[in-house]
């Protein structure tokens, strides 16, 4: 039996804020998705793309869970994520318009010996999340 990737969840918190970082990213999030429809805040919002489920969630709706959850240190993240880029220069423009709404680059684009422009940006919740296209200039590694 194969497993598929079907689900990834950041526990986040400030909701709004990582929402905006992603989709300042380019996920397709709503305006407002962090509200019910009495406008007030949500715990749990969540988007499909290409078949895959992605979900923030409340530190407070996680902690309420009773599974014993606490805060990893500022700076641990648990998590590894990659957004493919199209080219070589959307990596850039992504790290550009990131850095143009007050998120930290930190890995600048540059030219991966394994064939990827990469860059490495962090989300408001301090979770690492990279950014890469394949280099067609380079002998793509790709799967």
């Amino acid at each position: 039996m194969t497993l598929t990737l079907n689900y990834i969840s950041f526990v986040v918190a400030d909701m709004q804020r990582s929402l905006d970082f992603y989709c300042t990213l380019g996920l397709p999030i709503a305006q407002g998705a962090h509200l019910n429809a009495a406008g007030e805040p949500e715990d749990h919002v969540e988007i499909s793309q290409n078949g895959l489920r992605i979900a923030w969630e409340t530190e407070t709706m996680i902690q309420g869970l009773g599974t014993g959850w606490t805060p990893p240190p500022a700076g641990q993240s648990r998590l590894g994520v990659a957004f493919e880029a199209s080219s070589s220069a959307e990596v850039d423009a992504a790290c550009e318009r990131l850095s143009a709404h007050g998120y930290i680059v930190k890995a600048e684009p540059f030219d991966a010996f394994w064939g990827q422009r990469y860059a490495t940006v962090v989300d408001p919740d301090g979770n690492t999340v990279d950014v890469f296209a394949w280099s067609i200039d380079k002998v793509q590694m790709k799967p």
